[in-house]
């Protein structure tokens, strides 16, 4: 099939296509690439991947939902930039090691080494330096285990 033919395709359709005649493996880097180019804004990318709502984004970092709307078109204040980073950077490690559906499970699950707390309530009290440090931890401990 030619790319003209293809693009002229519902998107589900195109995807069945390409998922059915490539191996998983590839399927899975392609989407993840894709996913890279178009993706715009880090808070547009911690809501998408964590499943969060704009409303649950603000309870992060102490703003409305409104507020959070207009970030994703002028970009978080300076103040919030560094949290912001934090939760980007966990994500990212978190999109390199889990299947994309999984992380909403991650983020939500309590954690043994944080007594029990999630991620999510981490960064719900401001806590996203921990947040990437925890992710950071999983993912060494894992290449120590293989």
């Amino acid at each position: 099939m030619e790319l003209a033919e293809l693009l002229r395709l519902p998107p589900r359709e195109a995807a069945a296509l390409l998922t059915d005649a490539a191996n998983e493996d590839w399927a899975r880097r392609f989407a993840e690439e894709l996913d890279r180019r178009t993706r715009t804004d880090p808070v547009g990318q911690v809501g998408a991947r964590w499943r969060l709502s704009n409303a649950e984004i603000g309870r992060m970092f102490g703003v409305s939902r409104q507020a959070v709307s207009k970030w994703a078109l002028a970009g978080p204040p300076a103040e919030r930039r560094a949290q912001l980073a934090d939760l980007q950077a966990a994500t990212e490690l978190l999109e390199r090691h889990v299947p994309p559906e999984h992380i909403p499970a991650v983020v939500r699950r309590g954690a043994p080494p944080l007594g029990r707390t999630s991620l999510l309530e981490l960064a719900f009290e401001g806590r996203t330096a921990e947040v990437l440090a925890t992710v950071k931890a999983m993912f060494e401990l894992r290449s120590l285990q293989a």
